[in-house]
């Protein structure tokens, strides 16, 4: 299958003239963490009816040489804690991570916790330059007190944060647009980056960019025939997919898909929007807002 995918993504990049791909939300975490993760993903099926075979359930070596043999110049170590004390141990790791897969944009995280602007701090320091928040496996809402100084240093040094914050596949107490709204109107140069372009209110979260400058949404999963099952994009928002297009950057979830790395390009290039706003979505948005040379 990675041969057979390595070309199709190979032949993509090729036509569209681009040297490699920047993939903002790929997942790298410790080996018992990640378990974890696809254990639930597992679970789904019975619970939900919808099957969700991880394709690339690998070792991480192996991973990591996948998304180079498939030309992905720059990818991330999307981690999240679904507890107190937990994230700047994962925060210790993704730093190792990085500093051994010099391709790989340095990861942080954070939980609403005594001392969490003490840590973030700290991973600023050390080099971070994306940061995630999950607030569906969190359980948390982004307004937190707690959180207020941890945003306003992330809005300070421009450093964008990937927000899974939309209701999909499950809702959760603090998912939907309302949450993230609020914390924008608190922190309204704030840099963040929609995980999955806000699944399944793909339109409130749009809305939320066209009033934010620094709102910026990822692809994850939407526009597949996967997620088309059961939360398809609205047809009569596809055009706002061009006027933002300059805002929308290239994320796969990649290793945890059920199906293969290049379905969510042709994903993509089947939304008829041109050649130029896939170049934009799957490279030049991505380099631009992480400085690759």
């Amino acid at each position: 299958m990675s041969a057979k995918t390595a070309e199709a993504v190979r032949a993509f990049r090729e036509r569209l003239g681009v040297p490699g791909l920047v993939d903002v939300h790929t997942h790298f975490m410790p080996e018992r963490v990640l378990d974890k993760v696809w254990d639930y993903f597992d679970a789904v099926g019975p619970l939900t009816g919808v099957e969700w075979p991880i394709t690339y359930r690998h070792e991480e070596e192996q991973r990591v040489a996948l998304l180079r043999e498939f030309g992905v110049r720059a990818f991330t170590a999307m981690l999240y804690p679904h507890k107190p004390a937990m994230a700047a141990w994962l925060n210790s790791w993704s730093a190792g991570f990085a500093a051994r897969t010099p391709d790989c944009l340095h990861t942080a995280t954070f939980f609403p916790e005594d001392g969490v602007r003490e840590y973030v701090g700290q991973a600023v320091a050390a080099g971070a330059r994306v940061f995630k928040a999950h607030l569906q496996v969190g359980g948390y809402d982004p307004t937190d007190d707690r959180l207020d100084p941890v945003w306003g240093l992330l809005a300070e040094a421009g450093i964008p944060t990937v927000v899974h914050c939309g209701s999909g596949p499950v809702p959760g107490k603090h998912t939907g647009p309302e949450p993230i709204a609020r914390l924008l109107a608190r922190h309204p140069r704030l840099p963040l980056i929609v995980a999955h372009m806000g699944m399944p209110e793909y339109a409130d979260f749009l809305d939320l960019a066209d009033r934010y400058s620094e709102v910026r949404l990822d692809t994850t999963m939407a526009f597949t025939d996967f997620s088309e099952q059961f939360s398809g994009f609205p047809p009569q928002d596809r055009g706002r997919l061009a006027d933002l297009g300059d805002r929308i950057l290239l994320g796969t979830d990649f290793p945890n898909i059920p199906y293969p790395y290049e379905h969510q390009l042709e994903a993509l290039e089947r939304l008829g929007l041109g050649d130029a706003w896939l170049r934009a979505v799957c490279h030049d948005n991505g380099a631009r807002l992480f400085r690759l040379g």
